[in-house]
C-alpha cells in the first residue's frame, strides 16, 4: 500500500466508497507528495481525478481544504453524537463514546494518514491553518460540557475539558500512527479513560472559587 492508497475498499467512517470527493482527496494527496503542495494546482488535482475545476470546487473551497476535510467531518460527527448523548452517561463517558464513535481508523490507514500529517506539519500555509480546525474540535467538546454542567461555554471547566480532550486525542493519534499495531480507538479509549478520572461529574458540577491572597497571588479555594 502506498501513502495515498485507500485502505481496503476505500470506505472509512461511513463514507461511501468511490465518491468524487474521496477520489479528489486521494489524487491531491498523491500529487502533494510527489510534486509538493505549492507546486500542485487545483487544475492538476481536477485533471488527475478526471473532473472539471468546477467539480473540484463543488466539494472543496481550496486545495488546502482537501487535507482538512476528514478532520472537519470528524468535528461535525462528534458534535452530532454529543447532541444525542444520553443524560444517563457521565460527561466524560459521553465525550469518550462520541470521540471513539467518530474515529474508526485501523492500522491499514496509517500510511495515508502519515502522509497527511507530514504535509500539515511541513507546509507553512497548512500549519498556520491548523489552529482554526483544532479550535472547532475543542468547541464541539466545550459546548457539550457547558450544556451538561450549566456553565458558560467559555468558562474554566468547559474550556479545560475541550483542550485537555484534544491534547489527549492528539497524543493517542501520534502513538497509534507511530506503532500501527492496533485500531486508533484502542489508544483513544485508554487515554480518554485516564483523562476522565480527573474530570468526574462531581468536580465538573461545582464552580471553582478563586480568592486573592494578600499579595495578589490567586489561591484556589475549591476545585
Amino acid at each position: 500500500m502506498t501513502a495515498i492508497e485507500p485502505a481496503g475498499n476505500g470506505a472509512r467512517r461511513g463514507r461511501p466508497p468511490g465518491t468524487s470527493a474521496r477520489e479528489l482527496e486521494l489524487v491531491a494527496l498523491r500529487l502533494f507528495t510527489e510534486r509538493g503542495f505549492d507546486a500542485t494546482t487545483v487544475d492538476d488535482i481536477a485533471a488527475g481525478a478526471g473532473v472539471s475545476r468546477r467539480t473540484f470546487f463543488r466539494y472543496y473551497d481550496s486545495k488546502a481544504s482537501v487535507l482538512w476535510s476528514e478532520f472537519d467531518h470528524e468535528v461535525d460527527t462528534i458534535r452530532a453524537l454529543l447532541n444525542g448523548t444520553s443524560d444517563e452517561l457521565s460527561v466524560m463517558d459521553g465525550v469518550r463514546e462520541a470521540v471513539i464513535a467518530a474515529n474508526h481508523y485501523s492500522a491499514e490507514d496509517v500510511p495515508e494518514l502519515r502522509a497527511r500529517m507530514n504535509l500539515i506539519a511541513t507546509v507553512p500555509d497548512l500549519a498556520a491553518s491548523a489552529a482554526v480546525h483544532y479550535d472547532a474540535w475543542e468547541r464541539a467538546i466545550s459546548e457539550f460540557v457547558a450544556r451538561r454542567t450549566d456553565h458558560p461555554a467559555d468558562s474554566l471547566y468547559p474550556l479545560a475539558v475541550g483542550r485537555a480532550t484534544l491534547a489527549t486525542c492528539r497524543a493517542a493519534y501520534e502513538m497509534w500512527a507511530g506503532r500501527a499495531d492496533a485500531d486508533l480507538t484502542v489508544y483513544l479509549h485508554v487515554g480518554l479513560r485516564a483523562l476522565s478520572a480527573g474530570f468526574n461529574d462531581e468536580t465538573l458540577s461545582t464552580e471553582p472559587e478563586v480568592r486573592m491572597r494578600r499579595k495578589g497571588t490567586p489561591r484556589i479555594e475549591r476545585v
